[in-house]
Formats: structure tokens, sequence, C-alpha cells
């Protein structure tokens, strides 16, 4: 069936994946593909999510064999393994990965394929022993640098990125992954490799609370995605993404939807805990508890770490013994620049000053090593939320109101938070216009966002200002 195979590489070329695999599977029934087409039509499988895409790169592997392209062969294993970890599917990954060796060191192959190989051996100890990690990615890159392989090198790039970060070197890590961007930006990988880079390198800039990052690859991910709308294990990531830079603006019913539909792509993938975190974060800040806990709980059984969100929860839920309990456990440098800010947040309800106060400071070098603005404004929010609560609301304004100034062009909750804060120690400071008209803003920030629970709260703190407002004036004979 040569027009088949023809017709299936043209779509190929332009990246309409659904078609290729229809057209270079027709052809295959009559056994009419070489090996380039059998891995043409296991890409395209992957592509569109296809169920037995395992079973393509098997026979694309199979088929090099015979043809006595040992390298090739190894190559189809890889891509097999990366789809089986994809689904969840560890041991067979493994075993697949293990054959891949076992057939480079029988045939002495020495070419990329090897640091191929080395890459899924980095990720796995990656947590526990990111030096070592960092070492093997680096060699990953190099082998791929040796074989001009660009596609490895950006692998490698990607990998020693999110590891320097695991280290605390944020300046190296932030260099790697611009690094391989370029190559994707350029269009230099193959598109499998593009759509790991791409999801890669923004998971790391959240790390970072490189917001700037963050919003520009989400960006370019989204119209990746929207040029091949047959493209299914990537769209859920970036639908992810896209939900979260929503929530941040303050755009929580669009961010839902975004949610909810990559909840139903990723279905059954390792992103998938993603996305129900994503969801259980949305109804946290709009007041829907019920929802948020069974969300949080759902990411957690898909392997996401329901934290801070499920701590903040529990102090929404004013359990705060619980939220407290939940919050100090991190240790990794990354992780605890995301836990900082919740933990002087529950801190300061469970009583302990002292921690809270070494959060603050603690948080404030984080930002001012790892340099973004997000996390700077972060960290001034902190440090205020402590001057206050210390009884220094004149040491409290300043870095609240750096912070409220990073937040308004950022995020519309945090704004509206600060600004709560910044009306808290005006008030504390004998200006009582001033405290009302900065927390009337967040009352209206909060009620505009669709924040139940913080809109409440704000409006019992404005009643209570005006009570005794009004009793000073009957006091002093105003009025009458």
């Amino acid at each position: 069936m040569p027009g088949s195979v023809t017709a299936g590489r043209e779509a190929y070329g332009r990246r309409a994946w659904r078609d290729a695999y229809d057209h270079l599977a027709a052809a295959g029934r009559e056994d009419r593909l070489g090996s380039d087409d059998l891995e043409r039509l296991a890409t395209a499988a992957y592509l569109i999510g296809a169920a037995d895409a395992a079973d393509r790169w098997v026979a694309a592997h199979d088929r090099c064999l015979r043809d006595g392209d040992v390298a090739r062969a190894v190559r189809c294993a890889f891509w097999l393994a990366y789809g089986l970890l994809d689904r969840g599917e560890v041991g067979r990954a493994g075993g697949w990965l293990a054959k891949a060796a076992d057939l480079l060191e029988e045939h002495r192959v020495d070419d990329a394929e090897r640091g191929y190989l080395i890459v899924p051996l980095a990720i796995e100890i990656a947590d526990h022993h990111p030096a070592t990690a960092l070492e093997r990615f680096d060699t990953a890159r190099r082998v791929g640098e040796r074989f001009a392989d660009v596609g490895l090198i950006t692998l490698g790039l990607l990998g020693q990125g999110q590891t320097l970060i695991s280290l605390g070197r944020w300046v190296d890590a932030v260099r790697s992954l611009d690094e391989a961007m370029v190559a994707v930006a350029r269009d230099d990988v193959p598109p499998i490799v593009a759509g790991i880079v791409l999801c890669g390198a923004i998971d790391a800039c959240r790390r970072l609370f490189d917001l700037r990052r963050t919003v520009e690859w989400t960006a370019a991910l989204t119209r990746w995605c929207d040029a091949q709308p047959d493209l299914v294990p990537f769209r859920g990531q970036c639908l992810v993404h896209r939900a979260e830079i929503m929530r941040l603006h303050g755009d929580w019913p669009d961010a839902m939807q975004e949610a909810d539909r990559a909840c139903r792509l990723l279905s059954g993938r390792a992103a998938y805990g993603d996305a129900l975190y994503e969801t259980g974060e949305l109804h946290r800040l709009r007041g829907e508890w019920v929802q948020a806990e069974a969300a949080y709980r759902a990411a957690s059984r898909a392997g996401r770490d329901p934290q801070p969100g499920l701590a903040l929860l529990r102090l929404a839920q004013r359990d705060v013994d619980t939220a407290f309990a939940a919050i100090r456990r991190l240790r990794d440098p990354a992780a605890r620049a995301r836990m900082l800010g919740p933990f002087v947040e529950i801190a300061l309800p469970a009583g302990d000053l002292d921690g809270a106060r070494d959060a603050s400071e603690e948080f404030g070098t984080l930002a001012e090593v790892m340099g973004t603005a997000y996390l700077d404004a972060a960290a001034g929010h902190a440090a205020g939320s402590v001057h206050l609560a210390e009884g220094d609301p004149r040491a409290a304004l300043p870095p609240l109101r750096r912070a409220w100034m990073a937040w308004r062009a950022r995020g519309a909750l945090p704004a509206a938070r600060t600004r709560e804060l910044i009306g808290l120690a005006c008030t504390a400071l004998g200006d009582q216009e001033a405290g009302e008209m900065e927390l009337d803003a967040a009352r209206l920030g909060f009620q505009l966002l669709g924040a139940a629970a913080d809109t409440t709260r704000v409006e019992d703190m404005l009643a209570s200002a005006r009570d005794r407002v009004h009793g000073q004036k009957h006091d002093h004979g105003y009025g009458l």
C-alpha cells in the first residue's frame, strides 16, 4: 500500500499525528513498513495517546534488530520504556531498559544510545542523590555532544537544570534550562523530546518561583500544542500550567475548566496528580472545602504530595495543629521555598512566633539568592506578617507595601491578602481611615475572586472597626 505509506510520511512531516497513525497503521497491516516508518508509527501512536503505542515501539525495536541496527533498536526500547513509565508501568519499563543495556554490551555498541540509557538512571536517583544524578545528566549531555545528538544534549541539559535546583544552585539551573529551551525554540529536537523539555522546564521554573519564565514558556507550550491538534500526552500538562497561571491572576472559573480538562486528559498518566492538586487549590480558595479535600486526597493517591494545599485547608478549617504538623517536614531547598510562606501563615496562629520569624528570615535569604520578583514579594508578605504578630506595625508596612506593588501585576489573591495586612498595620498605628480603606479594597478583591471565606473574614473586620468608631463617637458626644 505505497499510497498509505506516502500519505503517512507526509502527515508525519506536518505533525498531523492522527492522520500519520491511520495511514501508517493501514500500511502496516500489509507489512509494508520499514524501520523508519515503524518508528514514525510508534511516535504518532504515543503522541495521540493510542492504546497500542507500546506495541508499536516493540514492533519497531524488533524490526531494527532483524535489520542488524542494534543502536536503533536500543533507541526504540528507550522510548518504549519512557511511554511505559508515563503510564506508571515501572516494572515493565525497567525490563526494557535492562534489555537495551544488555544489547549495548553484547554488541559493543558505542553510540548516542548509551547516553539515552543514562537519563532514566539519573532520574531514578535524583530525589535522594542529586549530586550523583547531576554527574549522570552531565555524562549524558557529553555523550550527546560527542555524537551530535541534539535530542540527547537537550534532555541532559533539562536534567541538569532540574537537579541543580535541588542542589540550591539556582543561577546555574536557569542557565541550563534556558539552553535546553533554545533547542526547542529552534525546532531542533524530535517531538517527544520537545514536549518533555517544555513541560519539564516549566515545572522547574515553578519550583524557582520564576513567574516570568513560567508564563513565557507556558505560552510557548500552548502554541506548540495548538499547532498539533491531535496531541494528547503534553496537552494535559499544558492545561495544568495554564490553570495555575489563571488561578494566580484571579481567573478562577476558567482555571477550573482547564484543570478539569487536564484531569480528563491525564487520567492514568504520571502528571494526573498535578491536575488533581490544582483542582484542590481552586476549590480551597473558593471555600469549597469538601471538594478541596477530595481533590487533595485523590492527588495523593496519584503520587502527588498534597502539601502545602492540604495544610492550608486545615488552617482554613481551624485545625491549626494538624496544619502545623504537616508544614514543618520538608527539607529540600526548592520545596522549602514553596513551603516557607504557608509555614509562616500557619505558624503564627499556632503560636510559634519564633518559628515564624526564623522561617521569614530564611524566606528573605532564599528570595535574595534566587532573585525572582514573585518570591521576593512572597517573602515580603511573610516578613510583614511576622512584624505584625510581634506588635511592630511600623516595621511591617515597608515590606508589605513592596509586596503589594509586586503583586498588583502578578497575583490577584496575594495582592488582596497583602492589602488586608496593610489595613491591619495602618489600624494598629492609629490611622483608622487608611486602615478601613485598605481593608475595603482587600474585601473587594476577595469578592471579585469569589474567595468566600476571605471575603467574610474581612467583612467581619470592617464591621468591628465601624462599631468601634461608632462607639467612640458616642463616647465623645459626636453625632448628637
